[in-house]
Order: structure tokens, then sequence, then C-alpha cells
């Protein structure tokens, strides 16, 4: 509460893209071309948990090595403990934590490419994705959701051989925006082409950011966006925190061993099973009131 009127003056970026992409590299390419514009920039890596261990290699930094190095960037992996988009629970508070340090840009890399952004897409104020020019990830990048989401559209690694390749990419996303886009919208989100490890056309995604957050201030649309999101984060804590609160019921835990064992034997379906969990759980609470 002390940090909140210090936070929410800093431009908040998403970035996801699917695995390979380069979303390291345009991170740390990215960071430095702000950091000589005079900026502080601030990395949220989110890191996929294992679902076996449970753990993370939160290995950002190595791969942000140069980034890493400056006094003017801060980044801070995390483990996404399976969470919904690989999003770490406390990111948002970190974000609040960041902006009140004096860092006027946060970057909060995601997980992956799926559904699950929409997490991401619901704390930022613009989600750019990044696809690549080959066929089976192109496929992921024409995927409805994810398009309806992101603001601004780059292809990396256009470079080599790839720069053709790349450019027939961009143009056939830009057709598929077209689809899933309503024409009356304040923004139609640019399709473009970079190359992060040569710092090609790096600029232009970047000003494409800008112009998003500044066509979304001429229409009044930013504050509006930023209470929403404010809301939505209310009613996520809820859920996260009535989830903690089943987990560690001890009614529930008991019950829980039950309908374990007769779920696995074929006597219950899961429907009654769910039941007799949130009834052990609502007369445990009406027990302690």
């Amino acid at each position: 509460m002390k940090l909140l009127p210090f936070s929410g003056k800093a431009m908040r970026v998403g970035l996801t893209g699917v695995p390979g992409v380069g979303k390291s590299t345009t991170i740390e390419t990215l960071g430095m071309h702000l950091i000589e514009q005079g900026h502080r920039v601030a990395v949220l890596a989110i890191d996929p948990s294992s679902t076996k261990s449970r753990g993370s290699i939160l290995g950002d930094k190595t791969r942000m090595a140069n980034l890493s190095a400056r006094d003017e960037a801060f980044i801070r992996p995390s483990p996404s403990a399976g969470t919904l988009g690989g999003v770490a629970k406390a990111t948002r508070e970190a974000m609040v934590v960041l902006e009140a340090a004096g860092f006027d840009i946060v970057i909060v890399e995601t997980v992956g490419v799926g559904q699950s952004e929409v997490a991401v897409a619901q704390m930022v104020d613009t989600f750019a994705f990044l696809a690549l020019a080959g066929a089976g990830d192109q496929l992921q990048g024409i995927k409805k959701g994810v398009l309806e989401m992101a603001d601004v559209i780059t292809i990396n690694k256009a470079d080599g051989q790839n720069l053709r390749p790349a450019k027939r990419a961009a143009r056939d996303l830009a057709t598929a925006m077209k689809m899933v886009r309503q024409p009356d919208q304040i923004w139609t989100p640019p399709v473009l082409t970079m190359s992060a490890l040569e710092g090609d056309g790096v600029e232009k995604f970047w000003n494409a950011i800008e112009d998003h957050v500044k066509a979304m201030h001429e229409a009044k649309l930013f504050d509006e966006r930023r209470a929403g999101q404010q809301i939505k984060w209310m009613w996520s804590m809820v859920h996260e925190t009535l989830l903690q609160r089943l987990n560690t019921n001890e009614a529930v835990q008991e019950e829980s061993t039950l309908v374990e064992k007769q779920l696995r034997s074929g006597q219950l379906t899961p429907t009654l099973a769910a039941e007799r969990i949130m009834n052990a759980f609502d007369q445990s609470r009406g027990a302690d009131n």
C-alpha cells in the first residue's frame, strides 16, 4: 500500500512467442537500446517450472549477460510454479516495487503461447507477440486468441536466408489480422519484421509499442484499461486465496483421501467427488464460525 502512490508511471510491456523465437535476445537488444535512450529497464522473466520436480532453471540472467551487467537494468527470473500462463504469483507485486524504485519500463516475458497468455495481457499496457517464419511456428501465430490479444506482432530472425520468408510470413499474418480484428477499432496491430540478433528493426518495434500506448491515451482508454487490470488483479488474488485455504483445510484433506480412493476404484464420479470436497470445506467453515 505504501508503494502504490509511487508506482503506475512505468510503461508495461508483455512479450510472448513460441519457444526458440528469441524472446531473451529481443529483450536484451531492446533493453540496451532503451538504456541508451536514458531509460531504466526492469525485466520480469517467467521461467517454466517442472511439473515433476516443481523446480526451475532460472537462467535468464545468463541469456541476457550484457543487459544484466548494466546498473540501469534489473532482471528478475521467477519460477512459474505451474500457475496459469506461467505468471508467478508475485509478478504484479514485483511490478509495483520496480516502478516505485524508478524503473520506467517494465517488460514481462512469458512462457510459450496459448490461452494462458491472457494472464499476461491483463497486466500490461502493450502485449507484443514474436513469431517465426517457419510453417509450424507460423501456425502457432495464427491462433485466433493470440492475434486478438496482440497489440504488436513481429516476425523475428529476419536475417540472411530467413529475410524473404520472414517478410512473406509478415504479409500472411497481416492478412490473418484482418480476419480477427474489427475495422472500427482504434488500433490496428502492425506486423513487423526484426532481427534481434543483429539489432535490425528493434527501434521500429519499440516505436510501434510507443504508438500503441499513445493511441490508447488519445482515445482515453489507457486509464480505463489500467483500472480494469486492478479489478482483475483483485479477483485473481481472491481465487488464489480461496484455493490456498481449500488445499490447507484439514477437513478437506481428510475427505480428499477418501474420495480419491473411491475415484480410483470407480465408485464415485468426479462431479460427486468435487461436491463432497466442497461440502467438507463448507461444514468446516461453519464449525469454525
